[in-house]
């Protein structure tokens, strides 16, 4: 089935998302705020984010719930009955639907990083692991726009792999993120095309070397959010730094799931095989 017009120009915007750089202002923002940020590493160590990573992604698929989504689809008269159908409508509809989730999720991300932030380096205790939860409940409503439901572990591996892209601090992390999505999209093809038992499927996944690691998420959210939220940690712009990077996280985050699950969403409506 050829893709409309509209499914081509977002097909243009995936590869353009593909091949685009973690941003100057990123890059920049991490050479001005280094003494912070090996402060801030020494504070917050990656045993602690792997920690809330391991609780995180079930707690935000707890949170993540379909009415709101039902209701918006229905209201342009989509007759959706259940999420899974979304998985059948048109592409148009799925990314109307995404983009107001991903507004409102950006909206309280800034909100809760204004909140903590304002007590300095004290409410990073509390932020860190908002923030993260706050990112796998973006990536799981994102995904539920556009008619999947996590009902896997290779489904949970194509959400770690989303972050793991959204979060990427360089041209190679990115690529490595992106060619682990890619080996998780072909093994959830596997198993609808050939209806392979799920453990079957994870033996293949590991053999690929394509299984996300927890403890290489935690590393690079670690470094990722530390230099991020490093002049959080004073509190005359704590409130400031904290409401816009948190922001600013969550935009990035919300894009990345937005790609990845179009891209899903076309290859399951065979528009096309791969980007």
């Amino acid at each position: 089935m050829r893709p409309n017009e509209y499914e081509q120009e977002q097909i243009k915007a995936i590869k353009a998302w593909k091949a685009e750089e973690p941003s100057t202002i990123s890059k920049i923002f991490g050479v001005v705020t280094v003494p912070v940020t090996w402060l801030m590493e020494k504070l917050i160590p990656q045993a602690a984010i792997r920690g809330v990573i391991d609780g995180a992604n079930a707690v935000a698929g707890w949170l993540a719930y379909t009415d709101d989504i039902l209701r918006d689809a229905n209201i342009r008269d989509a007759n959706i009955l259940e999420i899974y159908e979304l998985k059948r409508a048109n592409l148009e509809l799925c990314d109307s639907l995404a983009n107001q989730v991903h507004n409102w999720a950006i909206g309280i991300a800034t909100v809760e990083g204004g909140v903590t932030g304002a007590t300095g380096i004290f409410g990073l205790t509390a932020d860190i692991p908002a923030i993260i939860t706050w990112a796998f409940r973006t990536i799981h409503k994102i995904g539920l726009c556009y008619g999947f439901q996590p009902t896997s572990e290779m489904d949970n591996q194509f959400i770690l792999s989303i972050l793991s892209a959204s979060g990427a601090n360089s041209v190679a992390e990115k690529s490595a993120a992106l060619t682990m999505l890619k080996s998780v999209e072909i093994t959830i093809a596997k198993q609808t095309w050939k209806a392979m038992a799920e453990k079957a499927a994870q033996q293949q996944l590991s053999k690929e070397g394509a299984i996300i690691s927890v403890k290489n998420l935690a590393k690079q959210l670690g470094i990722n959010l530390t230099k991020r939220k490093a002049l959080q940690a004073i509190p005359a712009v704590g409130a400031l730094i904290g409401s816009s990077v948190n922001g600013w996280y969550i935009k990035d985050v919300g894009w990345a799931a937005r790609r990845a699950f179009q891209k899903r969403w076309l290859i399951d409506n065979q528009k096309i095989i791969d980007i």
